[in-house]
């Protein structure tokens, strides 16, 4: 199959040119018009699939809920916001509902699914500090235990590839050790860290930091915290719910440019409220939460921000036009910066010849025309096709 435009993001600029697709890959990259094009995209962009790293579920569906259907449904629809991969995210709970749905990923990818990739899995807790919760459940935030740890990721078939935990309150760095001699990101997150534990925790490995602003100990001058190590070590990954939301525009702008190209992580943090009308209420990790008008998540209890329903395609639109941060910049935030945080970049995350052909084509509004996961259309916009 050979897609064509005018406008194709490689090698971190714009070309016109021919994407030759065989096998899931791209098998060749030609001159525009080299050869008769089977689809010709014009002026429209064309760029590497997003890869969501943190998000919950969406459309009445959440992670931690554990059921198969859910998440079909969840991985097909995806592929409308540009989705081509995604962790599925855990929420803190009691170890019964976690090992149910760390069982339920791992036997739908064993049975095969359609739509977006599942990349692994995101759990983000049970090792929080209490005093940084968010909307985690305070009842179930519990001291890191390697034993446990390693119940979880025998549920997952060895899917865990990110945990999002307080280092502060892992004895020793004993499980974040664990973590990255096993090949699982370690991400600071729900954490009252001081700069200098944080610092602690990245000499034993901690290479990222969970929606950075959010859930953790704030930047002040006389006493950084996390956040204001996240600035610090510009070499470490730090995900960022680009809402408009859970951070301002300023703050947004602020973080990218800190950051620079390549370790700055859009991600959405979706909830299962994602897609459904404002007012919904469902549970979230036990606690009630309620869908705002303007697409937020809430506490209904504390009115806490409590999750977004953040599409990575108007993420993108989000830090571009709305934020000024830099294209290149933001485009590495959704594709190539997540797949090099997961080692999966050598296939996947840019357009290049050998790698999966995981494409968007994108309007100029930044709604999606068509999505691709390794060469197979996911989504079509002119006919709401879902693969």
């Amino acid at each position: 199959m050979i897609i064509q435009s005018k406008r194709i993001w490689i090698v971190n600029t714009w070309c016109a040119g021919q994407l030759e697709i065989e096998l899931g890959k791209i098998k060749r990259i030609l001159p525009y018009r080299t050869i008769d094009a089977d689809y010709d995209y014009g002026d429209k962009r064309i760029v590497p699939g997003f890869v969501d790293i943190h998000t919950h579920g969406a459309y009445g569906f959440d992670t931690n809920d554990a059921q198969e259907e859910g998440l079909r449904t969840w991985l097909k629809r995806v592929a409308s916001e540009g989705v081509t991969g995604i962790l599925p995210t855990t929420v803190t709970q009691s170890e019964e509902v976690l090992i149910a749905a760390l069982k339920n990923v791992a036997h739908v990818v064993d049975k095969g699914y359609e739509g977006a990739e599942v990349l692994g899995i995101h759990l983000e807790g049970p090792y929080l500090n209490k005093n940084f919760k968010g909307a985690q459940p305070e009842q179930y935030c519990v001291q890191s235990n390697i034993e446990q740890f390693q119940r979880y990721w025998k549920a997952s078939g060895h899917l865990i590839k990110i945990i999002t935990m307080a280092c502060e309150r892992d004895t020793d760095y004993i499980l974040t050790r664990f973590c990255v001699q096993n090949g699982i990101v370690v991400s600071q997150g729900h954490s009252g860290a001081s700069a200098e534990e944080a610092t602690m925790a990245i000499a034993n490995g901690a290479s990222s930091m969970t929606h950075v602003y959010n859930g953790m100990s704030p930047f002040r001058h006389r006493e950084p915290g996390l956040t204001g190590s996240a600035f610090r070590f510009r070499n470490v990954y730090g995900e960022m719910v680009c809402d408009g939301n859970h951070s301002t525009l300023d703050a947004l702008n602020n973080f990218f440019y800190a950051k620079g190209s390549d370790t700055g992580i859009m991600i959405t943090d979706s909830l299962c409220v994602k897609g459904l009308p404002s007012g919904t209420k469902v549970l979230f990790g036990g606690n009630e939460i309620e869908l705002y008008a303007d697409g937020s998540a809430h506490l209904t209890a504390t009115k806490g921000l409590a999750g977004s329903t953040l599409r990575m395609n108007m993420g993108l639109q989000i830090l571009v036009e709305k934020a000024l941060v830099p294209w290149q910049t933001a485009i590495n935030s959704c594709t190539i910066n997540p797949c090099r945080l997961l080692r999966i970049d050598d296939r996947k995350g840019s357009i290049q010849t050998g790698k999966d052909a995981d494409l968007v084509v994108l309007n100029d509004d930044y709604s999606i025309d068509t999505t691709y996961g390794k060469g197979r259309i996911l989504f079509d916009a002119k006919g709401e096709h879902y693969a």
